[in-house]
Formats: C-alpha cells, structure tokens, sequence
C-alpha cells in the first residue's frame, strides 16, 4: 500500500503565461494548491515565438498576490525531456500531484482562416497539430504515473483537464472558416479525453474538458483596444462581444471543480464555464454569468448585434 502524501494539494498548469492559463494558475493557488506554472516567455529569456509581453514570472507573482503559493518555471512542452524533468521535479519539492490542467497552445498565429487543406501552409499546420496536441500528450503521459501515484496515496481521485475551445456539440460538427488545421487541433484535444476516459475507467484519476467562451484575453482585449475594466466601450464596434468573459471565469469554475471530491461523475464530458458556474454558484468577475455556448447554440456564429445576449447573461 502507498505511503500517505502531506502538504497542500498540488496543480500543474501547462501554459500559464497569459489568458485562461493564468488565471487558472491564480485561481489554483488562491484554492490553496501549490501551482507549477509554465511557459515558454520569460523574463531571463525573452518571449516566445508568440511575441507576448507577459512572462511566466508574473504569473507567479499574480498566484501569490491572490494569497496563494507558485513555482513559475519555463518549460518547453514539445521537449519530452523537459517535461519529464519538470514532473521529477514536483515530485521531488512536493511528492505530489494532484490537478494537472493542459492549457497549452499558441498556435492561432499559424491558422489561416477560409483555407481549405491543400492551400494551407503545411509547416504552419504541422506546428499547430505540436502545440496543441503533441504537447498535451507529453505532458499527460509524464504526470499521468504521478497523479495515479497521489491518488492511491490519498484515497482521492486526481483531476486531469483539457482546455478546449467548443463544446462536444459545436466540435462534432466541422467548424467553417478557421482553417482545417485548427478545426483538426480542437477535435484532437475532444479525442484525447475520449481516449483517456477509456484508459483511466478503472483508475483514480478523471480526464475531462473545459471550454470557456468568448474570452477576454490580454490579445483579444489589445485588438479592440480596450482594458478588461472598460471593456464595454467594445460594444460600439462589435456588440456580439456582449457574451465575452474574463478569463477569471472559467478559472474560478476550475478551481471548485478540482476542490469537488465528487469530480468523477464528469468524465469524459466537456464542461463550460456556463456549466462549471451553476453547478458551483459562481459568477464572473462583474457578477454576471455568460453563456457564450447557450447564446451560440441558439443565434449562431454569424450573430453579433448583440441582440438576445441579456437572456445569456
């Protein structure tokens, strides 16, 4: 029998730099988990191919900020070695793993919109299938043991996530105009929980995803010029963007989810920020709870009069 594990709780948030991965590491760490938070820029070494200010440094620093504990460190999720270190090294600091949640991608800046396969850059496509895809499952098969190792250590079931982009509904159907490659990356990230939900059925560790909406990342916020505190004025030029949400959102979903001893009963499902926010009685930052699913499923894409949105809000 395995030996009991102490400390806190502890989460590993692949690609925490920026957006929901942030947030989540934040949240994590204000839920009382010892938040491993990684990513490619750093101060020490500059930014990453996506050109971003934000650093894996400041995420540590917003973790603790909220109160809670973080290791910042850059890693290089496509490098299996790397990734492999990093799981010995929480196991050595903290003989734990509890959460592990894959945000990891960055490849948007490779798609190309209304470009049908065989005009597609191929090396761009090919980059995009690593970041969204290849790096998920070289951080799930090194922290997999792991998680499997605490969860029979302390009797309670680990937690895998998959941030996505869509619900299982909206990704079964080929998704128009952003490009075959992305549309494959986003299938490939639903596949990765239908196969792992059938490997781990027997074992104590529940692989789900987790799908916020429109979501007011630092880029998408720079695009509009706007600030996440005025927001709103956004509206005058796309007033669809009405159903947006802070990353925080779903962040906060996450954090009651990994905190629910009862997380099993979600397996193989892709959850919502909507979902996560009612099942738990959260709210987004503004007290508001967005539906940007519901709204899709009922206006469609192609609406962005913001007509209909308050009944999502």
């Amino acid at each position: 029998m395995s030996s009991p594990v102490s400390g806190p709780p502890v989460a590993l948030v692949a690609g925490a730099t920026r957006g929901a991965g942030r947030a989540l590491a934040v949240e994590l760490g204000r839920a009382g988990f010892h938040v491993y938070a990684t990513g490619r820029s750093s101060r020490a070494g500059g930014p990453s191919e996506i050109g971003r200010p934000e650093t894996i440094e400041e995420t540590g620093e917003l973790v603790e900020a909220a109160g809670g504990s973080a290791s910042a460190v850059v890693v290089d999720h496509e490098d299996a070695e790397a990734v492999a270190s990093l799981v010995g090294r929480v196991e050595a600091e903290h003989g734990r793993l509890d959460v592990l949640v894959n945000d990891v991608f960055g490849g948007d800046r490779y798609a190309q919109w209304d470009t049908p396969l065989w005009e597609h850059d191929l090396a761009g496509g090919a980059r995009m299938l690593r970041m969204g895809v290849w790096t998920h499952l070289v951080t799930a098969h090194h922290a997999l043991p792991l998680l499997l190792r605490t969860a029979a250590a302390t009797g309670r079931d680990g937690l895998l996530v998959e941030m996505t982009d869509g619900t299982a509904e909206f990704n079964a159907a080929y998704r128009e105009s952003v490009g075959f490659y992305y549309d494959l990356v986003k299938a490939g990230v639903g596949r990765i929980v239908l196969g792992l939900t059938h490997e781990l059925r027997d074992h104590p560790v529940t692989a789900l995803a987790v799908t916020p909406g429109w979501l007011r990342s630092e880029q998408m916020l720079e695009g509009f010029k706007v600030t996440e505190a005025t927001w709103r004025d956004a509206l005058v030029q796309v007033p669809g963007f009405a159903i947006s949400e802070s990353p925080t959102y779903v962040a906060r979903g996450v954090a009651a989810l990994a905190g629910d001893a009862a997380h099993e009963r979600f397996a193989g499902r892709t959850l919502t920020s909507y979902d996560l926010a009612t099942t738990y009685g959260l709210t987004d930052t503004d007290g508001s709870r967005p539906d940007c699913w519901g709204y899709l499923a009922r206006h469609g894409l192609s609406e962005q009069s913001g007509a209909g949105v308050a009944e999502f809000r």
